[in-house]
């Protein structure tokens, strides 16, 4: 089973969902970097369960206990790892379906590969391991902020059918917004519509927009490891991810050479630019030192409690209704987990050059 993510920087984590713990070990670090444990908690609290009226009910402080690699407030070099204890777990909930298979989940496709899987709650296959990447991407952020000046923004750019043109977000102030969608008018009716699908049992999936200012430029591999490669292969390993979406994506299969190219200037300082950003700062699979553009698409959440059609192990057909503690929309507690992958991934480059470098 894979369970290591990057090449010089690299994230292994460990843990089911109703195990004892998570965690992980983040390894590649280069020492002398400050680290503010502070800091990774705000990233995780955004992302926890429990906070709220449409979010899964379970209660876990995801209290992130640093065990090596960071000494004074700086890290070491060494291998930086890390736990967070799993403290609501309600496995009952679960041992109805030992047996069945849960209409587009991972039970059937881990239990034909490994003919042995853990029930409760998905197990290692749940959403429940992002915490890691939370905790691993905030490290690599607070790196990235002393080595460069690159910003990884992210914000709900849609629930369902209500999409937030980005010309009306409110970009600077995402973490003001409840729902991490930064406008009221839009915001509200995506509560209205993830509480009225609550009510029923059913769900809904969105979008995240991805914004990365100031990358300089260089940043990625031609052929293989391309900079937008790793960026769709990070966000496709988010569970519930079905689409990653760069720039003008789909949209630029319908338009012309003419309408699509990035014509070059020169500014004033003697930089070359861009006129427009159709490339989404990335030709060739290298960063053009243009703002970085991707959007990130998430289906509905599948545990619903409207009664399914399934099977069990058996191959014998059952009605499954999935009860527990499940979320209406995942999308707004997934805005960390994109940054934090989306930090793994620019740092490691930028390690990787600075290997090339010597």
């Amino acid at each position: 089973m894979s369970n290591t993510f990057g090449t010089l920087l690299k994230l292994t984590t460990y843990g089911e969902s109703h195990g004892e713990s998570i965690g992980g070990v983040l390894d590649g670090c280069p020492a002398g970097f400050c680290v503010d444990v502070s800091k990774i908690q705000e990233e995780l609290n955004k992302r926890k369960p429990g906070t709220n009226t449409w979010t899964s009910p379970r209660k876990e402080s995801d209290e992130v206990q640093i065990l090596s690699g960071i000494y004074q407030g700086k890290t070491l070099g060494t291998p930086i790892g890390f736990c967070i204890k799993n403290e609501d777990k309600k496995s009952e909930h679960y041992q109805n379906l030992e047996n069945v298979f849960r209409p587009s989940h991972a039970d059937y496709t881990y239990q034909a590969k490994y003919k042995h899987r853990d029930a409760r709650g998905g197990g290692r296959s749940s959403a429940r391991e992002t915490a890691c990447r939370v905790v691993a991407g905030a490290i690599a952020q607070q790196i990235l902020a002393q080595i460069s000046s690159i910003v990884v923004q992210s914000y709900v750019c849609q629930i369902g059918d209500i999409c937030l043109p980005q010309e009306k977000a409110d970009i600077v102030n995402v973490a003001q917004y409840v729902l991490q969608m930064p406008n009221h008018e839009y915001q509200d009716q995506a509560i209205a519509k993830i509480n009225a699908l609550k009510e029923i049992g059913d769900s809904v999936g969105g979008c995240i927009q991805t914004i990365v200012s100031h990358a300089p430029v260089g940043l990625g591999e031609p052929i293989f490891d391309k900079l937008h490669a790793k960026l769709a292969y990070a966000m496709f390993s988010i569970p519930a991810v079905k689409g990653f979406d760069l720039g003008q994506g789909f949209t630029a299969a319908s338009m012309l050479g003419s309408q699509h190219n990035d014509a070059f200037y020169t500014d004033e300082n003697g930089n070359i630019k861009t006129t427009t950003n159709h490339s989404a700062g990335i030709q060739g699979g290298i960063s053009n030192g243009e703002e970085i553009l991707f959007k990130t698409a998430f289906k509905p959440v599948s545990s619903i409690k409207i009664p399914q059609n399934t099977v069990n192990k058996a191959g014998e057909a059952e009605m499954i209704s999935i009860q527990g503690r499940h979320d209406p929309c995942v999308v707004p507690r997934a805005v960390p987990i994109i940054n934090a992958m989306t930090a793994l991934v620019l740092l490691d480059f930028i390690l990787q050059d600075r290997a090339k470098s010597f």
